[in-house]
């Protein structure tokens, strides 16, 4: 094997063209790996843990691109580097008679002068510019949905502070998804209309729950993103309380639906005190944490993303959320059947879970569900400070990671798009004889990975192939509605011989269940 490198000084690109050129070396005759990224420290220990390291990398820095090939021989590797070069070179190339299908704006007021009406900005710069750009639409009477993260929580601060005099709404920083007037924006799904309102400081959450309320045949009326910061102490639920407001008033809203980590202790008892005001019914998950409101009759609160759902979708239809405990109760039971079947053929060794996940929020609903079962996990973010991974990609005993964390995105499309990191871990992961279950989020939808299963089932073939008692537990977030089909996606999974489950919260529980019953036989 020879590993051969590139570094291209102060060169730029955006990271699908990037991630879209590594794939079209992979499928070269001759090349074992390849890993074209920005040069920066993450991505170096990323590509030093994959076994590409050349010392060349030494010398890149953060705004350095590097493509660096592992081959069978030079003749390979030499022809992959070159066949990198010419691919970013036809990425960069300027498409001819502007952007296709469109007309190019030249600046923000020009594009307000082409669409016309236009009163929402969707902002997907660097994090270093999205600030300045945020606030130009806001001068100009325009909602804000912010994607881009690394903003500074003063502007963040600045920015919802000036939204809310003039009566707007900032969603975000880095908030991922949002669906409003039934528009799926960023990541997000095609779900059902309906009466359901949410108001999330959390992404994946929001599409998780929204997803589980349309597959039930229930629909969302608006679902209001905020960005993960909105409810830390400084910032003070700017964003979340104006979602509730908003949600109060919506005549099409008849169920509020509240998604979020735990606030700052400040910030819940003021959201709860907004809540309090509001006459329709409201149901609220906080994952690790509680939320309590007993002077409002019609409050529920829910420990899983999946009961949030269901309560919500039998308040709206009659009101009644304890017919929630009855489906958790038959969803319950099939976890445990599978997880029994499962277990069985395990060897003496394999007695660990190792949860590879592309959404943060389903590694904090993981971590709420599998400490009952299994007891404490190690994660790149864990609940617990002391069970912090010195390396994140080096997991131990029962671990949970979220490869959507910034240590992972930087110079690099997010997991939910390009599955090529932790394909690579799923393998690795195979093969340690201890790992007894792989537990995997596959999230569907606009903005995610559009080929799923030609993108994931080489990586599940060869996990099984390196280790044939291995289990992969698997849930599938998106509707039969999103342009990948949930049903197909599901259905190749299960071909394969993953144990897919109609949630996260069904698919941690069934990972849970195998390492206990091991657990319990050893």
């Amino acid at each position: 094997m020879i590993v051969k490198t590139t570094v291209e000084r102060g060169a730029y690109y955006d990271s699908v063209s990037l991630m879209k050129a590594a794939k079209e070396l992979n499928a070269m005759h001759g090349v074992v790996d390849s890993a074209v990224v920005m040069a920066t420290k993450e991505n170096k220990g990323i590509v030093r843990s994959s076994g590409l390291y050349n010392g060349a990398l030494d010398k890149a820095g953060d705004n350095d691109l590097v493509i660096t090939v592992k081959a069978r021989d030079q003749k390979s590797a030499d022809a992959a580097l070159e066949k990198a070069e010419e691919l970013l070179m036809k990425k960069s190339a300027p498409a001819r008679g502007g952007v296709r299908g469109g007309v190019k704006a030249k600046g923000l007021d020009n594009a307000l002068e082409i669409l016309g009406g236009a009163n929402m900005a969707v902002i997907s710069v660097a994090g270093r510019f999205a600030g300045k750009v945020a606030m130009d639409c806001l001068d100009r009477n325009m909602h804000v949905m912010l994607f881009s993260d690394n903003i500074p929580l003063e502007t963040e601060i600045e920015l919802k502070k000036t939204a809310l005099k003039k009566g707007l709404l900032v969603m975000g920083p880095d908030c991922g998804t949002a669906i409003i007037n039934g528009a799926p924006l960023a990541f997000a799904n095609a779900v059902n209309r309906g009466g359901i309102g949410i108001v999330a400081a959390s992404g994946t959450g929001l599409q998780e729950v929204s997803t589980l309320i349309s597959n039930e045949g229930s629909g969302i009326s608006q679902a209001i993103g905020t960005g993960s910061r909105d409810v830390k102490k400084e910032v003070g639920a700017l964003t979340l309380i104006q979602g509730l407001k908003a949600l109060a008033e919506d005549k099409k809203t008849s169920v509020i639906l509240i998604i979020s980590k735990p606030p700052h202790p400040e910030v819940l008892a003021r959201i709860l005190r907004e809540t309090a005001k509001i006459k329709k019914p409201v149901v609220s998950v906080m994952l690790g944490g509680d939320a309590k409101l007993p002077e409002k009759k019609d409050f529920y609160s829910a420990r899983t993303l999946e009961e949030a759902a269901l309560k919500a979708v039998y308040v709206a239809k009659d009101g009644n959320a304890h017919k929630a405990k009855e489906r958790l109760f038959d969803m319950n039971t099939a976890s445990r059947n599978a997880a029994a079947a499962a277990a069985g053929n395990k060897t003496g060794k394999q007695k660990y879970l190792r949860g590879l996940f592309s959404g943060g929020t389903f590694v904090s609903e993981a971590q709420i569900i599998l400490r009952d079962l299994v007891g404490p996990l190690w994660s790149n973010v864990p609940m617990d400070k002391k069970y912090r991974l010195a390396n994140s990609l080096k997991l131990r005993e029962n671990s949970v990671i979220d490869l959507g964390e910034d240590e992972f995105t930087v110079g690099r499309p997010h997991p939910m798009i390009d599955f090529s990191l932790r394909n690579k871990l799923i393998i690795s992961e195979a093969g340690n004889p201890e790992t007894a279950v792989i537990l995997l989020d596959v999230v569907l939808g606009y903005g995610s990975n559009m080929r799923p299963l030609e993108d994931l089932l080489p990586a599940v073939r060869t996990a099984f192939k390196v280790s044939r008692t291995l289990s992969i537990a698997a849930s599938v977030t998106g509707t039969e509605a999103d342009p990948q089909v949930r049903s197909k996606v599901v259905e190749g999974l299960r071909q394969a011989g993953v144990l897919v489950m109609p949630s996260n919260a069904g698919a941690c529980r069934l990972a849970g269940e195998i390492i206990r019953i091991i657990k319990r036989k050893s």
